[in-house]
């Protein structure tokens, strides 16, 4: 599968981002796609991204392979026969839109899905107890009525099936597992009665590996995903956008919100863009150094930027150099600082093995960069339906020791993280002063070894 992979990434870092044809953004593809094509991808022409009405048919077939092929592995490992997700609208369960084909905005009144385990190849059952039914792949086994109804509707469902364990989305720790409200809960109670009610269990387990295990055709698309987002970073770190002594971190930030706003990207959060430069004090300490305002020639620029597209999201920081008058490329003591970087990802990624703990990754890729006396921070994450998102927590930028409970989660193949830390070294230029190389790409662990989905950023973006 993951040769295949490869051939699909080949392809995908040849896929496009389509701009506005104006003179000012075809000047922008000039000089973005000049930078891209040191990064390892491209930014030119139409076709990248998919009109609104073209993204409903790839994502309900993702959908329908997670259900037909990934749910039953999933419910069995689990130990779980019959999987509840019961939730309302404006209150909606976190799994919810993840298991519903598009256009899907919200639950309808309350929205009940079952799905139960028939064993062997006869796989999940998908079952509706709903007001409206979804429609296929799922079916309906009740519909209208009132809500009395609809709960005894759901309880009949459940005695017919008989199942030993039934797993519900409650959990103290994942968020994401955590989704049947309290109220919800008790109504179902009600509905089942003392003797099922016993067989109620937490799905925690079956909703983490739900939302971090990726198939082939989500790692198929995912690649292109990531380039998106690098793209953008690559036209934004451009003198087609920033003209030194007059732009702003800001202004670069809601530049690149407003292009993803113009592809019809979601962003999950806000896009940030700081400076560092000789005077700014940068403490070995602070776990964060930048700042604001006007970009000046020799600054350090960095920005963070995720998106969500197809269902699948990215987090990505990169970094960029700002030429002084008379420099035509970066200095070689920042360009040593990014390979330090690259190293330092480098040792991370080298101690992903499956079966490992977060913690446990989390200690020895640090034993590894102190051992080569890199200065470094970890504080990486799963990827997927969030950009923070369950699965095995590998450090936290307030907190390099072990973190409990998701710093526990074992490591899987088949998913998705953000490789996200950062390194300080001192510059002698900047008269001994620290420079913070912020660095986080997009990445699948496949089982023996991890790989960039769009590439990794190992050369400096250059403005001027």
């Amino acid at each position: 599968m993951f040769r295949h992979l490869w051939g699909v990434l080949a392809l995908t870092l040849a896929f496009t981002l389509s701009l506005p044809a104006t003179t000012a953004s075809a000047a922008r593809r000039k000089t973005a796609a000049k930078t891209a094509a040191a990064q390892g991808r491209q930014i030119a022409g139409p076709g990248a991204v998919l009109p609104q009405r073209q993204r409903v048919a790839p994502v309900n077939r993702m959908l329908e392979e997670r259900l037909e092929t990934l749910l039953p592995k999933l419910m069995r490992e689990a130990d779980l026969d019959m999987w509840l997700v019961i939730n309302r609208e404006y209150a909606e369960d976190p799994v919810y839109l993840t298991l519903v084909p598009t256009p899907a905005f919200a639950a309808r009144r309350t929205t009940m899905l079952v799905f139960y385990d028939r064993g062997g190849e006869a796989g999940v059952e998908k079952l509706t107890v709903n007001r409206y039914p979804l429609g296929p792949p799922y079916e309906s086994a009740w519909s209208g009525g009132n809500l009395d109804e609809q709960w005894q509707g759901l309880a009949e469902v459940i005695r017919q099936r008989n199942p030993r364990r039934i797993g519900i989305n409650q959990s103290r720790h994942w968020p994401a597992a955590d989704g049947l409200t309290a109220s919800l809960k008790e109504r179902l109670v009600e509905a089942l009665g003392p003797e099922l009610a016993q067989r109620l269990t937490s799905a925690e387990e079956l909703a983490v590996r739900w939302f971090e295990t990726r198939t082939p055709r989500e790692l198929a698309l995912y690649p292109h995903i990531v380039a998106l987002a690098r793209g953008v970073i690559a036209e934004a770190f451009s003198s087609a956008v920033i003209t030194p002594g007059a732009t702003t971190t800001d202004d670069v930030a809601w530049f690149i919100r407003q292009r993803f706003s113009e592809l019809e990207l979601p962003v999950w959060f806000q896009p940030y863009v700081n400076a560092q430069r000789p005077g700014l004090a940068c403490a070995a300490d602070n776990p964060f150094c930048g700042t604001s305002g006007v970009i000046q020639p020799g600054d350090v620029l960095h920005t963070d930027v995720g998106i969500c597209y197809l269902r699948l999201c990215t987090d990505t920081q990169e970094m960029a150099y700002v030429l002084r008058p008379g420099e035509s490329t970066v200095p070689d003591e920042l360009r040593q600082a990014l390979a330090m970087g690259n190293r330092w990802q480098d040792l991370l990624t080298a101690e992903f093995v499956t079966g490992r703990t977060g913690n446990q990754i989390l200690a020895a890729a640090l034993r590894a960069a102190e051992a080569e006396e890199i200065q470094s921070s970890v504080y990486s994450h799963p990827l997927g339906f969030f950009g923070h998102a369950p699965g095995p927590t590998i450090g936290m930028w307030d907190n390099q020791g072990e973190t409990p409970v998701r710093g526990d989660w074992k490591l899987y193949p088949s998913t998705g993280y953000a490789i996200e830390g950062n390194i300080k070294t001192p510059l002698a230029s900047w008269d001994g002063q620290l420079v913070q190389i912020k660095l986080e790409q997009s990445a699948l662990f496949e089982g023996s070894r991890v790989i960039y989905l769009a590439g990794r950023q190992t050369r400096w973006h250059i403005v001027g």
